[in-house]
């Protein structure tokens, strides 16, 4: 697969100063104008402060965002939005668009595969019409993690086309998650923005039982393969400023951790992952901050993002956390450099739909609104859904260091 990068520029200047001296010739007294003047010797101009390079600080922010788990009502919906010709998924997000706008570096999790090759599907086995991931593209989304445990639902002719749409789209857009086999591995999808070099992995826990098609063209990393994941993180912090590891794990509806997911993390950790997103789980998990062994840096994991959109019918399967946070690259005049994360904060999102599921979108926790819960189609199972019983699910699982609810 093919990977690609946006790249800015920054341009600095310095100035510098001269100091032009000269020496006068003694005159009459009387003259008011002929004081002899003090000498100005090469020393003494010497002595005047050069101007001093100074470090150049870049930031740039960033958000991830969780399951794009695109359920057959979706695509229905956009197919009717359309009338009947093509789809219209646009609305889905528009609701986020000025807030995904505003962000520099844009990730998602995307759930299932996307291509016109195939004919839309549902579970267990997804396909989703290309028109989504224009959709995504259009509203501000440039990475996209594509390890997940339904890779392998269409089998290799799944993965052949969905890599084929990966690879029609724009030059800035990048995907991690599919490698052409081991000799692949080597090949660390990194992007360039404002000359800071971000490098992205992403592995699965599992495929849903479903093994490597003998004659795929790409395949998963399963979180089994340590050996594999070590060599590419350390060859992804020998090449870029910050990497980021995206990781498809734990149990599906829980807000429990497993010990493999803490266990893994703390090795990615050591290994050198700048931050780790967690996805797979369908509900928000906690926030922690892990501490690498030898370098002693801080880590931030989060375990679950939580559902971005779907039409799942169990409350909690529609409260999701958009990760945001800021990359600082401070680069010395001796061209030494040190990249940091700050700020991480978790944005609540809400997956909202109407009775029957009907007309479904994302929103901000921000700009929903109690008269929207009360009219949201879980209601009929879930009476309590309100914007109180979301703020509670979210305090119980995510720390207040990070927790934004406003």
């Amino acid at each position: 697969m093919k990977f690609k990068k946006l790249t800015l520029f920054v341009l600095s200047a310095v100035l510098c100063t001269a100091v032009l001296t000269s020496c006068g010739h003694s005159a009459p007294a009387s003259d008011p104008e002929s004081t002899p003047q003090p000498e100005t010797s090469a020393a003494a101009s010497s002595s005047q402060p050069e101007p001093q390079a100074v470090p150049i600080t870049t930031r740039l922010r960033f958000s991830a965002s969780g399951d794009n788990l695109i359920h057959n009502g979706l695509y229905m919906q956009a197919n009717r939005r359309a009338g009947g010709n093509g789809y219209d998924f646009a609305p889905l997000y528009e609701n986020l668009r000025p807030f995904i706008q505003d962000i520099d570096i844009n990730w998602i999790n995307q759930e299932t595969l996307i291509t016109d090759e195939f004919p839309p599907s549902n579970y267990p086995r997804f396909c989703t019409p290309a028109a989504m991931g224009n959709a995504l593209y259009d509203a501000g989304w440039r990475v996209f993690s594509i390890s997940n445990n339904h890779c392998y639902d269409k089998g290799a002719d799944g993965i052949a086309a969905t890599r084929r749409f990966w690879d029609s789209m724009p030059e800035d857009v990048l995907t991690t998650g599919l490698f052409s086999g081991a000799e692949d591995y080597s090949n660390i999808p990194i992007q360039e923005v404002n000359g800071v070099r971000i490098a992205y992995l992403s592995y699965t826990e599992h495929t849903n039982g479903l093994p490597t098609p003998a004659d795929a063209p790409a395949n998963v990393i399963y979180t089994k393969e340590t050996d594999v994941m070590h060599q590419q993180l350390l060859a992804a912090k020998e090449n870029a400023d910050l990497v980021i590891v995206g990781v498809h794990w734990g149990v599906e509806g829980t807000h429990d951790t497993t010990q493999a997911q803490h266990v893994l993390a703390q090795q990615l950790a050591d290994w050198g992952a700048d931050i780790i997103i967690g996805t797979g789980p369908h509900v928000v998990q906690p926030i922690e901050r892990l501490t690498a062994a030898e370098s002693g840096k801080s880590v931030p994991v989060i375990y679950s993002l939580g559902n971005f959109v779907s039409l799942q019918s169990a409350a909690p399967n529609l409260i999701g956390i958009t990760l945001t946070f800021d990359i600082v690259k401070t680069t010395q005049p001796d061209e030494t450099s040190e990249t940091l994360i700050e700020n991480v904060h978790a944005i609540p999102t809400v997956m909202h739909y109407d009775a029957n599921y009907a007309n479904g979108r994302v929103y901000l926790l921000r700009d929903y609104t109690d008269e929207l819960a009360a009219l949201h189609g879980v209601r009929a199972s879930y009476p309590a859904f309100s914007r109180a019983y979301i703020e509670t699910i979210l305090q119980n699982n995510i720390s207040p260091e990070f927790l934004i609810l406003d």
